[in-house]
């Protein structure tokens, strides 16, 4: 497996693993994920086999208070590609971008009955700070995770 920055030439490709991985109305808008890969904001990783997409991520960047934080977009694998550690993989380059942006935490929402999602975050070190009741559609919860990073200097 190979692991990569975003290439805009990677779009199409991207967006029918949006397709596959979320139905409507869960899915993203076409021109809402375009805007996000395309910011200056934002961190997209590729994962790749065989010159095929396998994977991806995307990670925005914004600051509060305390600074500059990372907010986990999604995380993405193909269905037949799962349980070989691309999410892993993915939540791992993630953090070390959040890392060289200077961000001091990362935060997400996962869907609260999404017990693969919620496995990997907590075993990276997440913690659930929270629940939003309806934050997804036709009415789901969305747990809200958070994770302090160590300041590289």
């Amino acid at each position: 497996m190979i692991y990569r920055p975003y290439k805009t030439a990677d779009f199409d490709e991207l967006y029918a693993i949006e397709e596959i991985c979320f139905q409507p109305p869960l899915r993203f808008p076409r021109r809402y994920v375009r805007r996000l890969v395309e910011s200056a904001d934002t961190v997209t990783w590729i994962a790749e086999e065989n010159g095929k997409m396998a994977g991806f991520s995307i990670t925005d960047f914004g600051s509060d208070l305390h600074g500059r934080f990372a907010y986990i977009q999604t995380i993405e694998v193909l269905p037949a590609m799962r349980g070989r550690g691309i999410g892993n993989e993915l939540l791992s380059r993630i953090e070390n971008s959040a890392r060289e942006r200077d961000a001091h935490a990362i935060g997400l929402h996962v869907e609260s009955q999404n017990a693969a999602a919620i496995r990997l975050y907590e075993l990276h070190g997440y913690k659930c700070e929270g629940r939003q009741d309806d934050y997804y559609a036709h009415g789901r919860a969305g747990l809200v995770y958070r994770k302090l990073l160590e300041s590289r200097s």
